[in-house]
């Protein structure tokens, strides 16, 4: 048995009402995407018409925002007295088109407008002092957030003391206490009354526009459409109105800049969508701001300069797989680091880019499901990073509790940036282990991730993944149905991927004989979890074309495997594979017997009977069970199976002593032995065993055996590493040598579990 790296959540309504079956008849939809329709609420005609078909009447009035008309007033007045404006951003994707917007619409009205993004390493988020005074020396008279500005009460009351306005536009939580700003446009300022609260920080700006333009800007949309998929908030009603339309427009942009963007990323930007926006464009806007400068991905946005534009894009490109090596050679550092029995994962090490350690921190959590801080050492001792959390810890309010140790901190439930004091590290990682015990917090049934619906292979047809796209764009709040499959094994099974590290297979169960193909990403060192006959996959079904060849293709998620599973690692590079942890019963029956990473273990269970085994286990939770070397009698393994009941079994079975290899030994080899030993009378058996071998053209271990049986049956003696021949007062064979008769049942033994093949042993086992 595998368990699900996720807690699986099937939907609890699976019907609706025979209204809204009509209703979907009429569209034309199939059952299971009208299950999904209705599941997401979309559940009268007004609602299905709205999310079909989204429109620009869709927008609210830019006025419904508390202080909108002081603000334009305030932007006006700027533009007609030739007022010196600065649009302060923010440094990642959300930040680069809002401020690319703003720049752009008040330079319609011909206003004398300088963008600046701030550093992320030298200034940080949001207003900066010390930017705002060089700013306001240079001849800034006017200054606008974008993007950023609720939580600046510094920097907004300095430039109050200087005679300098600031309107600040946003979208981020709102603080107790808002800056005494000239004007905050927020859609969920306290005082006001927007219809819609969850627009990003490029959806306030383009509202800003449209109230100073008095018109909806469709020239904009497309920077629209980028920023709030990048800002990955919630996209329904205004948002997917926004997004729909603004992905149309991306495909007639005249921006060159952003043509060229997509021609870097290698990405057909007359196909574009969601996911493209969201894995090809939106990472290289990020990167430039994780890594340095960002500024120059305004300029490419704004650019009519063709060669600049190339040049632009191929460097946000460049930039964007330095972020990339960085990202694979911190995480792959980083998981080395790792502590598996530890319920939060907290690495840190001098060196790391600060920049990228929240993806890190992300992929991290994937890979093991747990709440995850990834931190830098710098120069002056301080550690600063990032984290990310699941869904069943609230990282921040866990962090906010510990401020004490912190030099710095912020962020919200699943995601915080933190500094510290290095020493502190460790403190923090066992206050943060008595907080999950304290307040019984279990991390352990994991993220959860919500199906959508249960499917056959027959099911997941070209026909109805293309079905499933008239209900994107997908993303928070509307996302990528998610699918189970239950699987009945592979026609494909291969790793891929430069390292092997990602999992090519293709399914089948009874409902056809086609099998439907799934790319596993990063799932390649879990190859041999599928080589059983039973599992149910989750995943989000996609078009793969190849040659101009279309085919459904199931991107995996994650997998569960119900029933036993046994994994053959009896050949030496299987063994390599062999990484046991604390859930892992190690189960030996000669004591001599080791394993690799035994610290990282738990303890090897010498075995003895079944009463000692159930009473040396009772406190522990064990997952999988692997069993070392070979007993004497086979079925001691099923009885241990049996009292266990543990469904993932691994077979390593060495078997040191060689004893089905070299046998018992022949008539011969003891005489040769008995003849040497009744010649020499006294054999120094400690030193020189290696070479009694040799002469005798016995393998060493089986001549240990050898003497072993004679030492057994008073045939010799050994005293201090010597052997001598004993007086033997009565013939004995050799076969009333209990050492003997237990290497018979060992050879016989070994014989079954070392040859049989795996399916033998999986039915022998089950049986």
């Amino acid at each position: 048995m595998r368990k699900a790296r996720y807690k699986w959540k099937l939907p609890l309504e699976t019907s609706y009402s025979a209204e809204f079956h009509e209703l979907i008849k009429q569209q034309g939809f199939s059952e299971t995407v009208a299950a999904i329709l209705w599941q997401r609420k979309i559940r009268t005609a007004e609602a299905l018409e709205h999310f079909m078909n989204p429109q620009l009447t869709d927008l609210y009035d830019p006025f419904l925002f508390y202080g909108m008309e002081k603000v334009i007033a305030r932007l006006q007045d700027a533009v007609e007295n030739g007022e010196r404006i600065l649009v302060y951003g923010d440094y990642d994707a959300d930040g680069i088109t809002s401020a690319t917007i703003m720049k752009e619409a008040l330079e319609l009205l011909g206003a004398d407008v300088t963008v600046y993004l701030p550093n992320r390493f030298t200034d940080g988020y949001g207003p900066n002092q010390k930017v705002y005074q060089e700013m306001i020396e240079s001849g800034i008279q006017l200054i606008v957030t974008v993007d950023n500005g609720v939580s600046g009460h510094e920097a907004i009351t300095y430039a109050n003391s200087v005679g300098v306005d600031v309107i600040v536009t946003d979208h981020h939580e709102l603080p107790a206490e808002l800056p005494d700003a000239y004007g905050i446009i927020h859609p969920r300022h306290p005082k006001g009354n927007y219809p819609f609260g969850d627009l990003a920080g490029v959806g306030v700006a383009f509202k800003v526009a449209c109230a100073l333009l008095d018109e909806v800007p469709l020239e904009f949309l497309d920077l629209v459409a980028i920023g709030t998929i990048a800002d990955m908030v919630s996209l329904t009603d205004e948002n997917r109105a926004l997004v729909t339309i603004g992905l149309q427009i991306i495909k007639q942009t005249e921006r060159i800049g952003l043509q060229e963007l997509f021609k870097a990323a290698q990405s057909k930007i007359t196909e574009v969508d969601e996911t493209m926006i969201g894995f090809a464009i939106s990472p290289r806007l990020n990167a430039v701001g994780r890594l340095g400068d960002p500024n120059p991905a305004v300029t490419l946005m704004t650019t009519f300069d063709e060669v600049e534009a190339q040049q632009l894009a191929a460097k946000l490109d460049q930039i964007n797989e330095e972020r990339k090596t960085l990202v694979a050679a911190i995480t792959e550092e980083a998981q080395q680091l790792l502590d598996p029995a530890s319920p939060i994962n907290l690495v840190a090490a001098p060196g790391w880019h600060e920049g990228v350690l929240g993806i890190v921190a992300g992929r991290l959590l994937r890979n093991t499901g747990k709440p995850t801080i990834v931190m830098t050492v710098k120069e002056d001792g301080i550690a600063k990073g990032s984290g990310r959390s699941i869904e069943a810890l609230n990282l921040y309010e866990m962090l906010n509790g510990m401020r004490d140790l912190f030099t710095s901190f912020g962020g919200h439930q699943a995601a915080v940036g933190l500094s510290l004091p290095e020493e502190n590290l460790s403190l923090l990682k066992k206050r943060m282990t008595d907080y999950l015990s304290d307040n019984e917090i279990d991390l352990k049934s994991g993220e959860e991730l919500v199906i959508d619906e249960v499917l056959t292979v027959s099911e997941a047809t070209l026909s109805f993944v293309e079905e499933l796209r008239k209900i994107a764009p997908f993303g928070t709040d509307n996302p990528v149905p998610r699918f189970a499959v239950k699987a009945e094994g592979t026609t494909v099974l291969r790793q891929i991927g430069a390292n092997q590290q990602h999992l090519k297979l293709a399914v089948q169960d009874a409902s056809t004989t086609e099998a439907l193909d799934v790319i596993g990403f990063d799932f390649g060192n879990e190859i041999d979890e599928f080589r059983g006959e039973h599992f149910t996959i989750v995943g989000e079904l996609a078009i793969n074309e190849w040659n101009g060849n279309k085919k459904p293709q199931m991107q995996l998620l994650d997998f569960q495997v119900n029933g036993v599973q046994l994994f053959d690692l009896r050949a030496k590079k299987n063994r390599r594979l062999f990484n046991p942890t604390t859930e892992t019963l190690l189960i030996s029956f000669e004591k001599s017997v080791s394993t690799k990473n035994q610290s990282d273990a738990a303890s090897i269970h010498y075995y003895q009977d079944p009463e000692h085994l159930q009473a040396s286990i009772s406190e522990m939770q064990y997952t999988e069970i692997a069993f070392l070397d070979c007993p004497e009698d086979p079925t001691v393994i099923k009885e241990i199976t049996r009292i266990t009941d543990i469904k993932r079994i691994l077979l390593l079975l060495q078997a040191d002593d060689d004893a089905y290899l070299d046998g018992i030994g022949t008539r011969e080899q003891y005489a040769r032995l008995f003849k040497l030993i009744a010649l020499q009378n006294r054999i120094d058996v400690r030193n020189k065993l290696p070479q009694i071998a040799q002469y005798l053209q016995v393998p060493q271990k089986l001549l240990i055996f050898m003497i072993q049986v004679f030492f057994e049956l008073e045939f010799v003696t050994i005293s201090d590493g010597v052997l001598e021949p004993a007086a033997v007062e009565t013939k004995k064979p050799l076969d009333s040598s209990t050492i003997y008769q237990r290497r018979l049942k060992k050879i016989k033994s070994e014989e079954f579990l070392l040859l049989s093949d795996p399916a033998v042993l999986k039915a022998w086992l089950t049986d």
